[in-house]
């Protein structure tokens, strides 16, 4: 076995100094090539080279030539590809649909990647060498694999799998699939026959699938329905989700116009020791030598931790159910601790640990008694009302302590969110939220409870407001006798399924009363395979088809600019809700009004204006 290389290959150049003449594995992706376990191509680059296998990686290629997809020439096994760390339409668009002007994935921020990258870099490649086989990976496939709504389009899109000539998806982490299928192809398994691997998706031609077919495949509503009746997509969407886990998912089968897709069940996730091991490979935290600028999106994660995996939490807006699923897996303190003492022997570190945690921090190390023998519940959300899970913070507090007490670090942050349901379940709890204010925090603690309302946290599957209120009590108490005070920067947001005006008139009048007021909001963006964009999309909630109010076009502006209805910008819009839902009495001069100022008129009574009536120059000037 070649020893693991300081950075792997991007030239033919560092491919012949390695002794490399072909490589087994080449992956193509849309982010720069920075050696860190946070991003997912050095991350699966670097356990495929452990397992044996040389890997190259081509990074950010120019498709409007052959030349980068060429340079390190053809792979003795396959292509991976990748659109990198993030959705590329997620990266290229801002909620409102504007082309962002740079990209931090790339040197100098510099945007380099197409919109659809893992189409395109596929249909590039594909041409190039047809004979090869090519696995798709990363975010973008793992979130497209079924027919899924596009915002970009406002349409219904097939999946992935349909639209780009690859041979299969390896969704999720997929370190354990991607192994397996280089082990398979290395072995002679042609790659056709590659239909039984967990955690990847393939195609069938439409004859076959029309034959007598395999037992036990479950079939979910056709493209050409869901495209054309929403009640079929919210039922196909409900299907598929509850088939998202290890141990009780079945195989789920969509047929397309031209191929049918079939989803095998998701792979096992990595127990604690492969974890240890994929973490305790030699990244250099650094960005490939050969860039002559840095790579913005390294310096808020160079020096953090990945101390687990998954998140139990199942918010509606998060699509990580089906990404790394709901079992949460957790690293040992020894391992964490031993990539902490190589981080601190870096020149670059200046003693500061940035973040610890994973998809929800304070997740590290709880669980469910049933998940080893069954998975988790296919019939209800994990919920710390329920007596299997363990929602202890011992271990988490025992952790961050060890790694403060390394040589050389001097602070140690977590950056990651909070769940303070959790903290609130757990005697230890309250105990690793007095650490967490002593060590862990700088200023702001960011928390995320979304909104207040019964009625759209439910909407959201987020605790009901009644505990963010106990936590901000809890916290404050933390503050007394403090020299220097902290803040509590909490995450709202608008215009989501299940929201109307009148919640975001709560949620405001909530901000202003617990003075919680933030420049810093989240306007409800519906990104691929999340139960929240199924209920944009068809109205309905997927699993009991039930109707959802969704606010879009004017409503979803006005809900907008409720949550930052101090600035003077918002003023026409926020009248417009306040009229809409007849609280009148919240613009003038009283102590609890949102809009404060001199009386406009026609104002006294109720329903004076049309909610409709946009405010004159006359009128701000009043305010």
């Amino acid at each position: 076995m070649r020893p693991q290389p300081s950075f792997l290959p991007l030239s033919s150049v560092e491919a012949k100094s390695l002794g490399i003449e072909q490589f087994d594995i080449i992956l193509v992706t849309g982010d720069a090539y920075v050696d860190h376990p946070s991003f997912g191509t050095a991350l699966i680059g670097r356990v495929l080279w452990d397992a044996g296998f040389s890997v190259g990686i081509i990074a950010q290629p120019d498709i409007k030539t052959e030349q980068d997809f060429t340079a390190l020439g053809k792979p003795r096994l396959f292509f991976g590809i990748s659109s990198g760390n993030v959705d590329s339409m997620v990266n290229n668009y801002t909620p409102n649909l504007k082309r962002r002007s740079s990209d931090v994935y790339s040197p100098g921020g510099i945007a380099k990647r197409p919109d659809r990258a893992t189409i395109v870099y596929t249909n590039r490649i594909h041409s190039l060498y047809p004979d090869v086989p090519i696995v798709l990976g990363g975010i973008e496939a793992s979130l497209r694999r079924f027919a899924h709504y596009d915002y970009w389009q406002n349409r219904v899109r097939q999946s992935i799998l349909a639209d780009a000539p690859a041979t299969l998806l390896a969704y999720g982490m997929a370190e354990r699939q991607m192994v397996e299928i280089a082990q398979r192809l290395d072995n002679g398994k042609p790659s056709r026959l590659l239909r039984d691997i967990q955690g990847t998706m393939y195609t069938m031609e439409v004859a076959e699938w029309r034959t007598p077919r395999p037992q036990g495949i479950v079939e979910i509503p056709c493209f050409s329905e869901v495209v054309s009746d929403t009640a079929a997509y919210a039922k196909a969407f409900a299907i598929h989700y509850k088939e998202q886990d290890p141990l009780h998912g079945r195989p789920v089968a969509q047929p397309h116009p031209k191929t049918v897709i079939v989803q095998n069940p998701p792979a096992r996730p990595l127990s604690s020791s492969e974890l240890d091991h994929a973490y305790d490979l030699p990244f250099t935290r650094l960005a490939h030598p050969s860039y002559r600028e840095p790579v913005p999106a390294l310096l808020p994660v160079q020096f953090s931790i990945v101390s687990h995996r998954g998140c139990f939490g199942s918010c509606s807006f998060c699509a990580l159910t089906h990404h790394q699923g709901r079992i949460v897996q957790s690293r040992s303190p020894e391992s964490i601790v031993r990539e902490v003492i190589r981080m601190a022997a870096m020149p670059e570190f200046r003693g500061i640990v940035q973040d610890v945690g994973g998809p929800t921090a304070n997740m590290y190390n709880m669980g469910c008694d049933l998940w080893d023998a069954a998975g988790a519940c296919p019939d209800k959300f994990c919920s710390p009302a329920c007596k299997n899970l363990k929602t202890n913070h011992r271990k988490l507090r025992e952790l961050l302590k060890k790694i403060r007490e390394v040589p050389g670090v001097k602070k140690v942050f977590v950056g990651s969110g909070i769940r303070y349901d959790l903290v609130l379940a757990d005697d230890e709890g309250f105990m690793f939220l007095k650490d967490l204010c002593e060590h862990y925090v700088s200023g702001h603690l960011k928390v995320a409870p979304e909104h207040v309302s019964p009625v759209v946290t439910a909407a959201m599957n987020k605790p009901d407001g009644v505990f963010f209120d106990r936590f901000l009590t809890l916290f404050t108490a933390f503050q007394k006798g403090k020299p220097k005070r902290q803040y509590l920067v909490p995450y709202f947001m608008s215009g989501h399924p299940g929201c109307t005006i009148k919640d975001m008139i709560e949620l405001a009048e909530y901000i202003r009363d617990h003075k919680v007021y933030t420049e810093q909001v989240q306007d409800f963006t519906p990104t691929p395979l999340s139960v929240s964009t199924c209920m944009y999309y068809t109205g309905l909630n997927p699993f009991t088809l039930e109707p959802v109010h969704v606010p879009k076009g004017q409503e979803k502006k006005i809900q907008r600019a409720l949550m930052q209805y101090k600035e003077p910008q918002n003023l026409d819009l926020v009248l417009e809700g306040l009229r809409t839902a007849d609280r009148n009495d919240l613009i003038g001069t009283g102590g609890k009004c949102l809009v404060v100022g001199k009386k406009l008129p026609g104002l006294v009574k109720a329903g004076a204006r049309s909610s409709t009536e946009k405010v004159g120059q006359k009128d701000r000037d009043q305010l």
